[in-house]
């Protein structure tokens, strides 16, 4: 019924009607000319179609948008509309391009094609307002983070000790190394219990009766009290505050007894230092190693600290010569580096994925680098088995991007290429290495000695094997 309705319209009418159901119409000839325009949209035609008319359809938009008018000229067939294209129109106020999107159809018994389009001007400000969301979010959440990380490190470089309590069940739920170093007790033993266990029996009556004050009236006095286990007495101070998911209480203590000496504090970080469950490593400029801790020692494999000092660094760390350098080169430009993946190999061949933080220190008589190696969980590949992760290997390439030459950049990713081209010839021969060598192009000599150079497979074992099979 539509269809015979449409039919019994006059010419007038029907363009009257196409005109207002579209935002743009335009009747174009044979050679592509833009012969009649009609724009109902507000404001499309001083933005975008002002001189359109007696213009080929295809030089009225942009470069990246021409492929798709000759594509659209082209299908438009009589009675069958084309599919929808997005098509950009240089803006003739000098503003961002105007997006159309526009079907054709070739008018029957005539060379003549007529296109309608629908302006997309309120989607793509929606899109970019979207988009600039997006970017607003990040940044706050940027801002968060870094607040974040500026709170972390000033309350566990806090030379006070602190600690956060929860102000409904008092447990601690947070503690600062120099809370943990007055009380005598490892940070992991202390958070998530009473308060008032930290005291002796007297003293922590009188802790508890500051709390309830505190709760009741928002302000309490500070008072003096006597730490368990001995450690002496302490000034306790304690303040109330609010958080997203309650109240808290910062509670401050003051040790009354005479502050260790500072031979004595060095001796207590080192202790700290060495007693660490992640790596700790400290070089000199030369990337020669001064000192390690236990934790470094079990991830290189090694017996004693002596087997480590001076040596270089990258005989442990460090995938290739130019992933070192590229930590190096960080942190001479910046001073610290921060989540930077790579691997530790040990002495008797484990092989460790490890995140490094390392921070310069240019200061006093000889200027240093310390670096703290955190290993990372074991995770299944997501890809088939004896194949290597690509993905994480290009990523690892990117970020290397601005660090080392181009040059570097390419002999490594090629390395990588090469391994992950002859993992994968093995995997499909299950292991045949000359039919491998074969659907690599290689000869059998040159296979074993890619082989060798990656350190792939019992290369002695299977060539005496392959041979005496030959």
């Amino acid at each position: 019924m539509l269809r015979d309705a449409v039919s019994r319209l006059d010419p007038q009418t029907t363009g009257a009607l196409v005109a207002a159901a579209s935002d743009v119409s335009l009747v174009v000839d044979g050679d592509g000319v833009i012969r009649d325009a009609a724009f109902g949209a507000d404001g499309l035609s001083e933005e975008a179609g002002g001189r359109w008319l007696g213009q080929r359809w295809i030089d009225t938009v942009t470069v990246e948008s021409r492929p798709k008018v000759a594509s659209l000229l082209e299908d438009a067939e009589p009675g069958a509309v084309t599919r929808w294209r997005q098509v950009n129109h240089p803006s003739a106020q000098g503003g961002v391009d105007v997006p159309i999107r526009y079907a054709a159809l070739r008018i029957p018994d005539d060379d003549r094609i007529l296109v309608i389009g629908r302006d997309l001007r309120a989607l793509s400000a929606l899109q970019q307002r979207l988009a600039d969301s997006q970017q607003a979010l990040e940044r706050d959440y940027a801002r968060l983070r870094s607040a974040e990380t500026r709170y972390r490190v000033l309350f566990q470089l806090a030379g006070e000790p602190i600690l956060i309590v929860d102000a409904g069940t008092r447990r601690v739920t947070e503690i600062n190394p120099a809370a943990s170093r007055l009380l005598g007790r490892a940070i992991k033993r202390i958070v998530g219990r009473d308060l008032v266990d930290l005291f002796e029996p007297e003293a922590a009556r009188a802790v508890q009766s500051l709390l309830v004050g505190l709760r009741l009236t928002g302000q309490a006095e500070d008072l003096t009290a006597r730490l368990a286990q001995r450690r002496g007495e302490a000034r306790v101070s304690a303040t109330l505050f609010r958080e997203e998911a309650g109240t808290s209480i910062l509670v401050r203590l003051a040790a009354l007894t005479p502050a260790p000496s500072p031979a004595a504090a060095r001796s207590g970080a080192l202790e700290v230092i060495e007693a660490m469950p992640e790596g700790f490593v400290i070089t000199d400029r030369d990337r020669r190693i001064i000192g390690v801790n236990a934790a470094f020692l079990d991830l290189a494999q090694l017996a004693t600290e002596h087997q480590a000092k001076g040596e270089l660094l990258e005989r442990w760390l460090g995938r290739e010569g130019t992933e070192i350098g590229a930590l190096f080169g960080t942190l001479a430009e910046h001073g610290s580096v921060r989540h930077f993946g790579t691997v530790i190999r040990g002495e008797f061949g484990a092989v460790d994925e490890v995140e490094v933080a390392a921070v310069s220190v240019p200061g006093g008589e000889k200027p240093c680098f310390g670096f703290t190696l955190r290993s990372l969980p074991r995770r299944v590949a997501a890809v088939t088995p004896g194949g290597r992760d690509l993905p994480r290997s290009v990523e690892h390439m990117t970020e290397l991007v601005g660090r080392v030459s181009m040059k570097a950049l390419v002999r490594e990713t090629t390395d990588m290429i090469e391994r992950l081209c002859i993992e994968a010839a093995l995997r499909i021969t299950h292991d045949n290495r000359a039919s491998a060598a074969e659907m690599l192009g290689l000869s059998r000599q040159g296979f074993y000695a890619k082989m060798r150079r990656y350190g792939l497979g019992d290369l002695d074992g299977s060539e005496e094997a392959e041979e005496d099979g030959g």
